[in-house]
């Protein structure tokens, strides 16, 4: 996301001082997951697993990158889910990044006809992003921003409704463009966001990729403390997935 939600916080923490600043503080939490993050199931999922062989009726074997589709699971260890926000901070344009590596999800890739696969939903850890403050990190996992401390909203979710622009057949070493529209929940906020979506198979149990899409935060509820430090706060909000997801 685009210049942070994270930022204003953290300075609003440092600016308010004594009991105000405690509740701050504490009110943010840990900042540690209450749950280990799992992925999410499709309903109806059958697949081949990519990267095995099986045995054909006539006793032939074929991969996994030949079979008709196979479940691709995201690896968290190397894969991260970021926002970027700028503002405007003591009179300096700024730019504040924050990241975290709880995303979970899946796809089922039809590998002979592309439009036929499946997505999971997509889930992110909204109390583990990470941006170069923790005081910042505090604020915004506090009532003001995320309020992703307490349980009922530690996590942001996306339910993908419709897929565009993904067609034709797979083969490894090919790049996919296409966009996912669907349902994005922050906090008690849900609307419909469109990321576009850049996807190459490495190898016949390998996807890597990035989306992206740019989010108001006015729309989800996130406001601004009155800080006069921090001004000219932006409301887009640009958002990433950068993902590497294997078959086994």
């Amino acid at each position: 996301m685009r210049r942070s939600i994270w930022v204003w916080a953290g300075l609003f923490v440092l600016a308010v001082g004594g009991s105000a600043f405690a509740w701050f503080w504490f009110s943010g939490g840990s900042g540690e997951p209450s749950t280990e993050l799992t992925t999410p199931t499709i309903a109806g999922q059958t697949t081949t697993t990519a990267g095995t062989t099986s045995t054909g009726a006539e006793g032939t074997t074929s991969t996994a990158a030949e079979a008709a589709s196979a479940a691709f699971v995201i690896q968290q260890e190397q894969s991260q889910a970021s926002f970027t926000i700028d503002e405007v901070l003591r009179g300096v344009p700024t730019t504040v990044v924050g990241t975290t590596s709880e995303l979970a999800g899946q796809f089922v890739l039809d590998f002979e006809d592309l439009s036929q696969t499946q997505f999971s939903d997509f889930v992110v850890n909204a109390r583990t992003f990470v941006t170069d403050s923790g005081n910042r990190d505090r604020a915004i996992r506090g009532p003001i921003i995320l309020n992703s401390a307490t349980d009922e909203f530690e996590f942001i979710t996306f339910n993908v409704t419709e897929v565009v622009g993904l067609g034709g057949s797979a083969a490894v070493g090919d790049t996919f463009t296409f966009t996912l529209i669907g349902d994005l929940t922050i906090r008690d906020q849900t609307n419909e966001v469109e990321f576009a979506v850049t996807a190459s198979l490495l190898d016949g149990s390998t996807v890597q990729g990035t989306a992206t899409t740019d989010v108001l935060r006015s729309d989800f509820g996130i406001g601004i403390p009155n800080v006069a430090s921090v001004a000219d706060v932006t409301d887009e909000v640009s958002l990433q997935l950068e993902f590497v997801a294997t078959s086994s």
